[in-house]
């Protein structure tokens, strides 16, 4: 979720539950965490992924995240370029609350 310089200023940073919704707060930033809960994946693979979102979009939250140290990123000196995201031991933590997400989610379809 992208906030403005005086919104952040203004939230409560005291409180945890803020602080981790202001990281993983927002729909894709949630999915970008499920689906590298289940391994490293490409750009290409996220962009498959997680459908309808845009490239412009899918890079700002993997930089967000980056800048959060919930995910890494490996780049290869390859040709062509290859680029790999996986959750770091931060981001790892966040795996129960994905899956309280899931069940939740199952439990309540509508």
């Amino acid at each position: 979720m992208f906030r403005t310089k005086k919104q952040r200023k203004n939230m409560c940073t005291d409180c945890p539950v803020a602080r981790t919704a202001n990281i993983i707060g927002d729909t894709w930033s949630l999915m970008i965490v499920r689906d590298l809960c289940s391994g490293t994946k490409r750009f290409g693979e996220l962009t498959s992924s997680l459908e309808g979102v845009s490239s412009r979009t899918l890079t700002k939250k993997l930089q967000f995240l980056e800048e959060h140290n919930i995910i890494e990123r490996t780049q290869y000196s390859e040709v062509p370029p290859r680029v790999e995201y996986s959750l770091t031991k931060k981001g790892r933590e966040l795996n129960t609350i994905i899956e309280n997400l899931r069940v939740f989610g199952e439990k309540h379809k509508k």
